[in-house]
């Protein structure tokens, strides 16, 4: 039987570490830290190592709706979450997660994009 990536990851421990690890990055960039203003990081971190999780094959799932839901108001424009899509990739290789994992969760991300990036934005960029 063929192990989840989820498994291979080291479950939820350490999709948490990968998780946190990520926004520290993202609040270091001077364009995203700016969304997380106000933001309770930990509970973020929670739902975050969640979605990870569940795009890898672990327990947790998200609904296309509660994506759209929970970030409709914050007008993510395309730029940024294509430099969000960037941190999380170089963070799961300086992590050295498995070139594979890595592709999978990029992917995964990418499918969300017209969900999470805002409608509006991305039509004044096209």
């Amino acid at each position: 039987m063929r192990m989840a990536i989820f498994e291979r990851l080291g479950g939820f421990a350490r999709v948490r570490l990968l998780v946190s690890d990520f926004y520290d990055r993202v609040l270091e960039s001077e364009s995203l830290a700016p969304y997380f203003d106000g933001i309770d990081m930990r509970r973020l971190i929670d739902h975050q190592t969640k979605f990870i999780s569940s795009v890898t094959g672990g327990p947790a799932s998200f609904t296309d709706a509660h994506l759209e839901r929970s970030h409709q108001h914050l007008q993510i424009r395309p730029e940024h979450f294509d430099e969000m899509s960037q941190v999380l990739v170089e963070t799961l290789e300086d992590a050295n997660v498995e070139a594979d994992i890595v592709t999978r969760i990029a992917a995964q991300v990418a499918a969300v994009r017209e969900r999470i990036v805002d409608a509006a934005q991305a039509r004044m960029t096209a």
